[in-house]
């Protein structure tokens, strides 16, 4: 079976370039950064509630985890959500990206954060990986690095 599997994904790499079977560690994908920047907050925003909220967890919890990332308190989050902010704006009018947020290690979206070049990209995968951080159970002292 896994020899089966291994020549179809060679079969339709060439083919489907955007399935990420050729996709290597650190290189573009076929979403472009700029895509991503113009992601509204206000778009993810539910799906990151949604997401919690299956596994059991609270958006006070998540609002608590976003708020700890960006400085944001939930007068101004609230803001960023009404005025659909773009990603690259919400990080840009971030009060404060927390000190400890470089402690955020691991792999999300078949990338280690820690190794992410580009500063906005590695600012929105660690929201991301937060968010799973959250979803997957783990204690909010460490979520939040204390």
């Amino acid at each position: 079976m896994r020899a089966s599997r291994q020549s179809l994904k060679s079969k339709l790499s060439p083919l489907f370039p955007k399935f990420g079977f050729n996709r290597k560690p650190n290189t573009p994908t076929c979403m472009s950064n700029a895509r991503v920047f113009a992601y509204t907050f206000a778009s993810i925003y539910p799906h990151y509630i949604t997401k919690v909220e299956k596994k059991g967890r609270t958006k006070e919890e998540l609002d608590e985890v976003l708020m700890w990332l960006t400085g944001y308190n939930k007068k101004t989050l609230q803001k960023q959500i009404d005025q659909k902010t773009n990603l690259e704006d919400f990080f840009a009018q971030a009060p404060e990206i927390n000190p400890n947020a470089s402690k955020i290690t691991g792999l999300i979206c078949g990338y280690r954060v820690e190794e992410i070049e580009d500063k906005l990209m590695q600012k929105i995968r660690y929201m991301d990986k937060l968010v799973d951080e959250l979803a997957k159970g783990k204690a909010m002292e460490k979520i939040l690095r204390r």
